[in-house]
């Protein structure tokens, strides 16, 4: 078997493995495993920056800089969305509506 079909297989299969995966986690978990997955998004982070500080040529150096903005952005945005996601477990403020401001 051709390497590149195999490892085109196991590409799609951990496709189809991942979506079984997060499609049975319960809502109450989300919170906790965005927090776990931006943990690996920063350890993502300072691998990039390690391999861009070791690049040899141009082509590596641009490919280190591209993971790095990419793994920034990533990280990034999933803080936001955690963010988001525990103001939706904050208790809401009275309204007082009888009251002007």
């Amino acid at each position: 078997m051709d390497v590149g079909i195999a490892l085109l297989t196991i590409f799609v299969l951990s496709i189809f493995v991942g979506i079984e995966v997060v499609s049975k986690v319960s809502t109450i978990l989300h919170t906790p495993l965005m927090s776990g997955a931006n943990a690996i998004h920063g350890v993502i982070l300072v691998g990039a920056i390690i391999v861009t500080g070791h690049a040899d040529n141009n082509l590596e150096l641009y490919l280190g800089l591209a993971a790095v903005v990419l793994a920034t952005i990533n990280m990034v945005g999933g803080f936001v969305v955690t963010d988001r996601m525990l103001e939706l477990f904050k208790p809401k403020k009275p309204t007082n509506k009888g009251e002007d401001k």
